[in-house]
């Protein structure tokens, strides 16, 4: 299947409707103002936030590290039936030099050892070239969607030589390391077709997620879900609570306080441990334009100074998506920030009648002790070199779930109500 397609190195990989066969063909654009409005945005429609045009324009614009973004446009009959979203970035080799740095000596081979002091002189040099189908700044399925009549099956097929046919053009420009598929609530479907094609598949961190349970009307309501030691611990969060104003904020007051919200959005860039792509200076406010009704942020002040922010998506009819947020770092314990933020985003979703939260990756355990169940992600990979080969192992231990202790707040009685009519939602 898909034969007639082969790799091209000159513009003429942008000619459109390259043939994959008799039935199917695509189209390569190098920006999103290339795609066409009707056809991307069109097959996208009610799908994902994030693969909307408008907003992945928007993400050309990150910094920190070079991204290059490519995206195609599947045609049946030359119809449109599916777009794919690729994202190629660059990652220096300190980066690698820090991974490698956590594994002990006895477990690295003489091959690995030579190859980390090679980083340690060379930390600024681009050692790897990842090519991604899908967002790297966001978890979750954001790389591809085809209309429902193409079946899931043949849809993994399509992807899988589109990849293949781009990322070694790619190649031709400047050296691929390897591939990622990302991010999976379950294998990809058919699994032999991803054996047959050298992708390995791995767990990342997983997605926190809150499920509401119906009748819950306020925040109150929910923690009285909670057992006795939670609740008063939810009760002391609130309270110390009190010191700040919370407020949704209208476009032009993101577009006021742009600064102060990107300082506080950097104050938590700067302490991950694995910090690649930058946010553009006016990502909130370009987002608020773009989803002028789906995407809000919400400020939290203490005496008149914006301390923190929280921002979120609602994603349907079902789910809030909790996405980036900032604070300041000095004044988190005293104002219990994070904890505040994640409560806020669980009471948004309670008042815009949502049954489920996306709390996302990262502080698994905090995120726990309000309600979140660890969701898996699984992700595909395939290296396409050597140095690649030696690079991934680290690189997926490393984007793998460190181990951690779950934690259960809710009421045992209430657990199993909560159990049960999860059951009669799906």
């Amino acid at each position: 299947m898909f034969t007639l397609c082969k790799p091209i190195s000159s513009k003429k990989r942008f000619s459109p409707n390259r043939k994959l066969d008799e039935q199917f063909s695509f189209t390569l654009f190098e920006n999103a103002t290339s795609l066409n409005n009707t056809e991307w945005d069109g097959i996208n429609e009610g799908r994902s936030v994030f693969l909307k045009k408008e907003y992945l324009a928007l993400l050309e614009k990150c910094t920190n590290t070079k991204l290059l973004a490519r995206y195609v446009i599947v045609y049946q009959d030359r119809k449109p039936c599916g777009i794919i979203y690729f994202q190629v970035v660059d990652y220096n080799a300190g980066i690698f030099g820090d991974l490698l740095s956590g594994q002990t000596d006895t477990t690295k081979s003489t091959r690995l050892k030579l190859f980390e002091n090679y980083i340690g002189s060379n930390r600024e040099e681009v050692l790897m070239r990842l090519f991604t189908c899908g967002n790297n700044l966001v978890s979750g399925e954001h790389g591809y969607v085809f209309l429902k009549n193409i079946g899931e099956e043949l849809a993994h097929r399509i992807v899988v030589q589109i990849i293949e046919l781009v990322s070694k053009e790619e190649k031709l420009k400047g050296t691929i390391s390897a591939i990622l598929i990302k991010d999976f609530e379950r294998k990809l479907q058919p699994e032999e077709l991803f054996i047959e094609e050298k992708y390995t598949d791995f767990f990342v961190e997983p997605n926190l997620v809150v499920d509401i349970p119906p009748g819950v009307k306020s925040i109150l309501d929910y923690t009285q879900l909670f057992s006795k030691k939670y609740r008063n611990r939810a009760k002391s969060i609130f309270k110390t609570g009190q010191a700040l104003v919370k407020k949704d904020l209208e476009a032009e007051e993101i577009l006021r306080h742009e600064k102060e919200i990107y300082k506080l959005y950097e104050s938590v860039y700067d302490k991950a441990k694995f910090r690649l792509l930058k946010l553009p200076v006016n990502y909130f406010s370009e987002v608020k334009r773009i989803y002028k009704n789906d995407f809000f942020v919400t400020g939290f002040y203490n005496n008149d100074v914006l301390v923190a922010f929280s921002s979120f998506f609602l994603m349907d009819e079902e789910v809030l998506e909790a996405h980036y947020i900032g604070f300041d770092y000095e004044r988190n314990h005293e104002l219990e920030l994070y904890q505040n933020i994640l409560y806020q985003n669980i009471e948004a979703a309670i008042s815009h009648q949502r049954s489920k939260v996306n709390l996302g990756r990262t502080a698994a355990e905090i995120k726990t002790t309000v309600g979140a169940k660890a969701v898996n992600l699984i992700c595909y990979t395939k290296p396409q070199n050597t140095i690649s080969k030696l690079i991934l192992k680290p690189f997926i231990g490393f984007l793998q779930p460190a181990p951690w202790v779950p934690r259960n707040p809710f009421k045992e009685e209430n657990l199993q109500d909560s159990a049960e009519q999860q059951k009669e939602r799906t």
